[in-house]
């Protein structure tokens, strides 16, 4: 079975998620993503969170399908022996802070110099320069400083953790499709490009529906008054009887008369009319009564048919459980019943194939450098001299 990137070959040197999500979407997509390790834990999602059958989710989730080279980039071998990969590979991806990859002699120059047709692709907190370039930093300062936090209030008006990553994710899709522009590019000049994607610039480019106020009128808007924030009665959540919640989720005018239609108050649709503020509050306060007089479920069999914006609150186990999540294959099993989050591209013809297999730390070293010409004694020699780990000898390896 084909797919759409078969035959491209990705070095990536990221860590965490960002860039890993990336490379992800290139390889359950036909890539062939070859993941560098640095010695001794290897990449940090192999450890983080629940673990089964002695990996993590998160590694599950963000590594199924790529290759393990387990290289230390501090020794003359094994900073050689990455540019002997490099120069094979059409996609070259990391995310440390800005400077760190010419320190190490395989920043962008260095790679072009070898390989006039890569696209290589950085991601950083803040970019490549401005005055926060060297500034540490990961998805919630990006999200802080970018004003995303700012608009996450909970119910005591207070600012709360985002907890869903925006900042990583958005970087990891621009990026994306960053990579995928340059690649197309490439095919009419037959050069390679430089991306620099910064999570902080991915923060502000995912506010076009929220900076109206900001814009035109030069101040922040008011969260709890703002359209699609809270401030309108038909796009908030709402309490059931059971202290669990549900959404409406649609504000068009059809789907609120739809509504207060079957509720029998139809007298409030001009305050809807009149759009998002304090004067909705009694629509907003009808409907909070309203929703706590049934139990979610009940809610949920009570809108079925009806066509109108609503949907539960799931909780995470629930979201996979639902029967549009495996429809659409966004609930994967393995051989061994395990779970992984699906791909979400869909194509009608060469869909992706997620390879639903786990890379051990270093487990390709020697298939991936016999591919650039390295023999069985010169790996050898890297092993010898610190060059190569993988899991057997990456814990004595400093």
């Amino acid at each position: 079975m084909t797919m759409k990137l078969d035959g491209l070959r990705v070095l990536d040197l990221s860590l965490f998620l960002p860039g890993p999500a990336l490379t992800q979407i290139l390889a359950d997509h036909g890539a062939d993503v070859i993941k560098v390790e640095p010695p001794g834990e290897g990449e940090p999602n192999r450890h983080i969170g629940l673990r089964e059958d002695e990996v993590s989710v998160f590694f599950r989730n963000t590594h199924r399908g790529k290759r393990s080279v387990c290289i230390n980039l501090k020794s003359p071998e094994g900073r050689a022996a990455l540019l002997k990969i490099a120069a094979s590979v059409d996609v070259f991806v990391e995310a440390f802070r800005p400077g760190v990859v010419d320190r190490l002699g395989v920043g962008y120059r260095a790679i072009e110099a070898i390989n006039p047709r890569i696209v290589y692709c950085s991601i950083s907190a803040f970019g490549q320069y401005g005055p926060r370039r060297d500034l540490p930093a990961h998805d919630l300062a990006t999200e802080a400083l970018g004003g995303i936090v700012s608009l996450n209030l909970g119910g005591d008006g207070e600012p709360t953790l985002p907890h869903v990553p925006v900042a990583d994710l958005s970087a990891a899709l621009y990026a994306f499709g960053g990579v995928m522009m340059a690649l197309y590019r490439r095919e009419h000049s037959g050069r390679g490009d430089y991306l620099d994607v910064s999570m902080h610039d991915t923060v502000l480019a995912s506010t076009p529906n929220v900076t109206g106020e900001v814009f035109a009128a030069k101040r922040p808007p008011v969260v709890k008054e703002f359209r699609s924030l809270g401030g309108s009665a038909f796009y908030r959540i709402y309490a059931t009887g059971d202290r669990k919640h549900v959404v409406l989720g649609a504000q068009e005018l059809k789907f609120v008369r739809n509504l207060l239609g079957e509720l029998g108050r139809l007298d409030l649709l001009p305050l809807c009319e009149r759009g998002p503020g304090p004067h909705q509050q009694p629509v907003i306060d009808f409907l909070q009564a309203t929703f706590l007089t049934r139990t979610r479920d009940e809610w949920i069999e009570w809108f079925s048919g009806k066509d109108i914006g609503f949907a539960p609150v799931n909780d995470l186990r629930e979201a996979f459980d639902e029967p549009q999540a495996s429809a659409r294959g966004m609930r994967l099993l393995d051989e061994r019943g395990r779970e992984h989050v699906g791909t979400p591209l869909k194509f009608s013809a060469e869909p992706g194939a997620p390879r639903l297999v786990l890379p051990r730390l270093g487990e390709h070293n020697r298939a991936v450098l016999t591919e650039v010409g390295f023999d069985a004694a010169a790996i050898d020699a890297l092993y010898a001299c610190g060059a190569l780990a993988d899991e057997h000898t990456a814990k004595n390896t400093h």
